[in-house]
């Protein structure tokens, strides 16, 4: 059986409200200065959109065009501490940039960073090369790759084999990708819930709240009941407004505006052997900056940028998918890409501040934290407005300062250099990684290749896993020979996993993947009934639960073609 839940207090100093890696980071930095913080999120941990990022760990190069060079130069800081702390998730990116034209458009790009347009429509190649000096210059301290570097005509397309002719040349400079970024935080949680009292709770929303303190019910369970805390953190993204609402039980002015980016996983041969080992990195005719790198065993291709007001309502519609499509054959003419290769899809809603802003891009994507003393409410209350990805310790770092200084206590321990799950003791160089690998599958009894298989996925972790797996009769799955039924149960006993959806689309990479089947999701609800302690009707519900997720949030919707 899974270790069974610890029971929700009635009281804590913080109660941090989300469980996004913004929500999680704070929740982590809190539990580490030893104060009494409890989270709860109302779906599973990083679900939401910090499961539906672009992949990308980075400085934002877009983002000078809006003059945010704060944060900028935040983002590439963050962006190095990953690589050095979560090296098992987080690695680096070459990127390549087509240029098109060399000077034209050049009064559109400056009227845009100037605040005078809407955007430029094609941004000329010396702009780009400005940009990434400066983009170079303000990641010099911590610089962990090279610096950019131009290309001719000829290069370019020896590195991307079919880029269309209207490239002139390309940029190619360096940030970092995010293998599984939802495991990245459920990490965060394991590793804080181990060395600290603190806990969270999935599957557990807020529906209310009064000065007797704030109501909780498990939606998976029923459960219910009330928690007072000092500080509430409203960590919640898209949904801060939504919460805030629940928490006064009355309308509250606008905050956060929702865009949406969908994201296709395409499987076509010809586009994987175009991108090769690079992400490229270019532009719509609307000005609209677009990706297309290989990764899980698909390529990516993103992604819309489209506001929506109910963050509920976010799904990949059919228009979205042809706009991508349609981007992509702009950078690789010959192309031919049919809707049976698109093996999944994703969206989720950046949470933006509210702004008067026409184009989407123009909005800033910095973080902010709106605190209201305690008073009005029984407790101090500390809004999360806006954020991205990459800056998440840092955010979690400024919330919980802002925390402990309405709690009267100060910070005794920095995260800038903590490693994070399967980061820990995990060699950087390629060489020495190589070699831990080999001694590690001895110590194992697997074979190299089966315990650097494990090493990819789980990094330091991998030693648990393998350890698990040696202690009893295993099997590879029917549906997914590279992952064992052994492998499974230890995510289910040992990763807060309570749904199918948390082991196939968080703790592994089979969603992103494209590989999930009906078959495979009765083979994996059959291994999580018996710990989880599922009688027939509720593995038959969480099949169910897990097939309507799919269906609506995993396919293009409105297609009648």
């Amino acid at each position: 059986m899974s270790h069974p839940a610890p029971p929700v207090p009635e009281s804590v100093d913080v109660l941090v409200i989300g469980g996004g890696i913004n929500g999680i980071s704070t929740f982590r930095e809190l539990a580490l200065q030893g104060v009494d913080v409890a989270l709860m999120e109302r779906d599973d941990f990083c679900s939401g959109a910090s499961a539906a990022l672009s992949r990308m760990v980075h400085g934002g190069l877009r983002y000078m065009e809006n003059g945010e060079f704060r944060l900028v130069h935040q983002s590439l800081l963050e962006r190095d501490r990953l690589l050095r702390n979560a090296p098992h998730c987080v690695s680096p990116l070459p990127t390549l940039i087509p240029i098109n034209v060399w000077f034209k458009g050049m009064s559109a790009t400056l009227a845009a960073f100037f605040g005078r347009g809407g955007g430029p429509r094609r941004r000329p190649g010396v702009m780009v090369r400005l940009g990434l000096t400066l983009y170079d210059l303000l990641s010099w301290r911590s610089r962990t790759m090279p610096r950019h570097r131009g290309l001719g005509r000829r290069e370019a397309r020896r590195m991307a084999p079919g880029l269309t002719g209207d490239a002139i040349g390309a940029v190619l400079y360096y940030d970092a990708r995010v293998t599984m970024p939802e495991r990245l935080g459920v990490e965060m949680v394991l590793d804080t819930e181990a060395q600290t009292e603190a806990r969270t709770f999935s599957y557990t929303e807020i529906v209310g709240g009064n000065r007797d303190g704030l109501v909780w019910r498990d939606r998976l369970t029923g459960a219910s009941g009330r928690i007072a805390a000092k500080v509430v953190v409203n960590a919640t993204g898209a949904w801060v407004d939504h919460v805030d609402g629940a928490i006064r039980q009355a309308e509250n002015r606008r905050r956060v505006q929702g865009t949406k980016g969908s994201h296709l996983m395409i499987r076509n041969e010809a586009l994987r052997a175009a991108l090769g080992d690079h992400m490229i990195y270019y532009e719509n005719s609307d000005g609209r900056i677009c990706i297309a790198f290989n990764h899980a065993g698909a390529s990516m291709v993103g992604s819309t940028d489209i506001r929506v007001d109910d963050p509920d309502d976010a799904v990949c519609l059919a228009e979205e998918r042809d706009y991508m499509l349609g981007a992509l054959a702009g950078v690789f003419p010959k192309l031919e890409i049919v809707d049976d290769e698109i093996v999944h899809v994703f969206t989720g809603v950046r949470p933006l501040p509210v702004s008067g802003d026409g184009p989407t891009g123009r909005i800033s994507r910095d973080h902010s934290v709106e605190v209201e003393p305690s008073g009005p409410l029984p407790y101090a209350l500390l809004t999360l407005i806006g954020g991205k990805w990459t800056t998440f310790r840092a955010f979690g770092e400024e919330v919980a300062d802002l925390a402990l200084k309405q709690l009267g206590r100060h910070r005794t321990l920095s995260t800038q250099d903590m490693p994070i799950g399967g980061g820990r003791d995990l060699p950087l160089k390629p060489q020495a990684r190589d070699r831990w690998v080999r001694e590690q599958a001895e110590v194992a009894g697997l074979s190299e290749t089966e315990f650097g298989r494990l090493a990819r996925r789980y990094g330091s972790r991998a030693t648990q896993v393998a350890r698990f797996i040696g202690e009893g009769p295993d099997a590879p799955l029917h549906h997914a020979g590279d992952h064992s039924r052994r492998e499974l149960l230890f995510l289910i006993l040992h990763e807060r996993v309570r749904e199918i959806g948390d082991l196939l689309l968080r703790r592994t990479a089979l969603g992103i993947e494209g590989r999930i089947s009906p078959s495979l999701v009765e083979e994996v609800a059959g291994i999580m009934a018996d710990p989880l302690g599922w009688s027939e009707a509720e593995r038959a519900g969480a099949v169910g639960r897990f097939e309507t997720i799919m269906s609506r949030r995993h396919r293009v919707q409105g297609d009648d073609r």
